[in-house]
């Protein structure tokens, strides 16, 4: 029991280390910089040499209690501003997501509406042009028996898909990504995902659920990454070199999120295939075969729950 409450005190004083001190660290010195160059003298090197050297040798730097206290500010300044840093990253991975975007307050709201529409005609035109062009490759094979150039049709569906894999009903890529694999379960095979998933979660092997969890942590870390560059954008009034770097973090946090959600709708989909029959096991539906609508129909069916039944009409309590 000790050693493994050892292993795993190690385990957490290394994430802490590299989740927060660290990238807090890094933070801490730029905004030093920031604060002592100023954006007159954005790249003198040799002033913030002085001035460090000159913050060394003041008495309290080079004492012993001095330099602890110094030590635990540094330390705690690196994880207030690592969960600084995490704080706008969730905040950052639910407005990305944006599955409640119908629920934000009337500003933002409005904007996300426009979004909308402006992905949902883009998507529309791409599609029309991917029809076509199927439509196309379908005439030419019947008129001259032979197939076309396939290179045509897969650059007008990769150009629909990289507006969105389905119809957008959000305002953000990654948001409509995972909503597209709930729309797509529901017209394949009649699997109401956001009702099925909390039950579906608690039959699904130890290592398809790592697999799932490795994806979403991955996707905390991307907008985590976003955070910071939040972060270092607020040094920008101070010291313009900080523009670049929030600049490159934005832009590998933007990839990152892409990239991650991408990979977790995937695995969310490949769960729902793969293991509602064993859900149906689970739920003493009787079945032979793989998923099909009608299965989708008895899982959703018995798994969601009623409304509720509303107060008689003199206001006592509910039979």
């Amino acid at each position: 029991m000790d050693g493994f409450l050892s292993a795993l005190g190690q385990r957490l004083a290394e994430r802490w280390l590299t989740l927060l001190v660290l990238p807090g660290a890094l933070f801490l010195a730029v905004a030093t910089a920031a604060r002592t160059l100023g954006q007159a003298h954005a790249l003198d090197r040799d002033l913030l040499t002085d001035r460090i050297t000159h913050w060394a040798q003041t008495p309290t730097a080079s004492s012993l209690g001095g330099q602890v206290i110094l030590l635990g500010a540094v330390l705690a300044g690196a994880a207030g501003a690592g969960l600084t840093a995490q704080g706008l990253g969730a905040l950052l991975q639910r407005t990305a997501l944006a599955a409640d975007w119908y629920s934000w307050p009337n500003p933002a709201r409005k904007c996300a509406d426009t979004l909308v529409a402006r992905r949902r005609a883009r998507w529309t035109a791409a599609a029309d042009r991917y029809l076509r062009q199927l439509d196309a490759d379908a005439h030419r094979l019947a008129l001259h028996g032979r197939r076309a150039d396939p290179a045509p049709r897969r650059a007008a569906h990769h150009a629909m898909r990289r507006i969105s894999a389905e119809m957008p009903y959000r305002p953000t890529w990654s948001g409509d990504r995972l909503h597209a694999v709930a729309l797509r379960l529901e017209h394949d095979h009649h699997l109401d995902l956001p009702v099925v998933w909390p039950h579906l979660w608690l039959t699904l092997p130890e290592t398809t659920r790592a697999e799932i969890t490795t994806a979403e942590q991955a996707l905390a870390r991307a907008a985590t990454m976003a955070g910071w560059a939040l972060l270092y954008a607020s040094l920008t009034m101070w010291w313009w070199p900080a523009a670049p770097l929030c600049a490159a973090l934005a832009l590998t946090a933007r990839f990152r999120l892409r990239a991650a959600a991408d990979t977790y709708a995937q695995l969310l989909s490949a769960a729902a295939r793969l293991h509602a029959t064993d859900l149906a096991i689970q739920l003493g539906i009787e079945h032979t075969g793989p998923l099909d609508r009608g299965l989708g129909d008895a899982i959703t069916e018995q798994l969601r729950t009623s409304s509720p039944h509303p107060r008689p009409p003199g206001g006592g309590p509910s039979p």
